[in-house]
């Protein structure tokens, strides 16, 4: 159903994507440094999940009018793709501010209900997620294979499955060395800037094969 080289491509870009520092790591992040590991794990549970939601509507609505229009594809994929180098151009302008925000502590820990809520919520309306999605799952879909729909609706459940593994390992690691973090604003700082410059070439990446293809 899916071709093993698009696959394989797609891992290993899901995994680059989901590694580096950005929004829902950040926020995976946050959480960790105000109230440790099993906040932080709860957290990127609710944001798996919502992106798990987000990613069957994006392939159940997308999926059928990009099967039908091979022009609907490059459109999505480019304006993607300058969408995702803004964000990283907004993220680098502002990663002073991003990093300030994440170490200012609540007074009180929500119940783990809330913070699951608060994760969904994340991963189900984040823009930023819903642009990723759009833009960057049809550059490994084959229509010659088979259904658009149903390869997009198994990248969706593999980016979530790998979205849980990694942000969660972000949270446990973060929030075992939680005062590092919140000792240096600068580190912080760093990271933001890190996933800032990779949204700012996968932005690139997206482009440069539409350019050479037209």
């Amino acid at each position: 159903m899916i071709n093993t080289q698009n696959l394989t491509q797609f891992v290993l870009a899901s995994v680059a994507i989901i590694l580096v520092p950005g929004p829902s790591v950040m926020f995976v992040i946050a959480r960790a440094v105000a109230w440790g590991r099993m906040t932080a794990a709860i957290t990127a549970l609710g944001n798996a999940l919502g992106m798990l939601l987000l990613s069957v509507f994006i392939a159940v609505g997308l999926g059928p009018l990009l099967q039908k229009y091979a022009l609907l594809l490059i459109a999505v994929q480019v304006l993607g793709g300058m969408y995702l180098i803004h964000l990283g151009i907004d993220a680098w302008r502002h990663r002073q501010e991003h990093a300030a925000d994440m170490v200012k502590i609540e007074e009180v820990r929500p119940s783990s209900y809330q913070i699951l809520r608060q994760g969904f919520t994340v991963g189900a309306l984040n823009p930023k997620a819903l642009v990723f999605f759009s833009a960057v799952f049809p550059q490994f879909v084959d229509p010659d294979v088979g259904s658009i729909t149903i390869q997009l609706l198994i990248f969706g459940a593999i980016f979530t499955a790998l979205a849980l593994l990694l942000d969660g390992t972000w949270g446990v690691l973060v929030g075992s060395s939680r005062d590092w973090f919140v000792t240096s604003r600068n580190r912080l700082v760093f990271l933001r800037t890190v996933g800032s410059l990779v949204m700012m070439a996968l932005g690139v990446g997206v482009l440069i094969p539409i350019i050479f293809d037209l």
